[in-house]
């Protein structure tokens, strides 16, 4: 019991169930760093290709495997008529709209991206961008229904 008693316990406990706003935050915060780590290795010029599994079934065993593929990213930012980029923030396949009529940000020049990018990053999950991100799944979510 001595050594436990050096430490500083608490009555803290893992919460059970992650509210539907936070996993959204979530989800857009994992797209966000996906991005940023892209931006990232455009300008070292080297590639970024997280790994993600695959399963499929095996035809003449019947087991079920699993393999390490890399997966794809596409990139969020383009070349706007004005020559400077833009940045759209997704949400599964729908363009967030940031502000009323505004779905982009316009970034000066590529190294000012990652920037961009945190700053979104940070929003989100501050929960700036819960209503847009609330719209665009409830747009998706639409698209299920019959």
């Amino acid at each position: 019991m001595g050594i436990l008693s050096t430490l500083k316990l608490s009555a803290a406990q893992k919460p059970g169930t992650v509210t539907p706003v936070q996993q959204r935050r979530n989800k857009l915060a994992k797209r966000l760093w996906e991005q940023i780590e892209l931006a990232k290795a455009q300008q070292a010029g080297t590639q970024f290709a997280p790994v993600k599994f695959r399963s499929y079934t095996d035809k003449e065993s019947g087991v079920r495997k699993q393999v390490e593929t890399s997966k794809k990213i596409k990139q969020w930012w383009f070349t706007a008529d004005n020559g400077k980029l833009a940045l759209c923030v997704r949400y599964g396949t729908k363009v967030l709209e940031l502000a009323k009529g505004k779905y982009a940000v316009e970034v000066a020049s590529t190294a000012e991206l990652v920037t961009v990018l945190e700053t979104v990053k940070t929003a989100a999950l501050e929960g700036e961008l819960d209503a847009a991100i609330e719209s665009a799944a409830n747009k998706l979510r639409s698209g299920f229904a019959k």
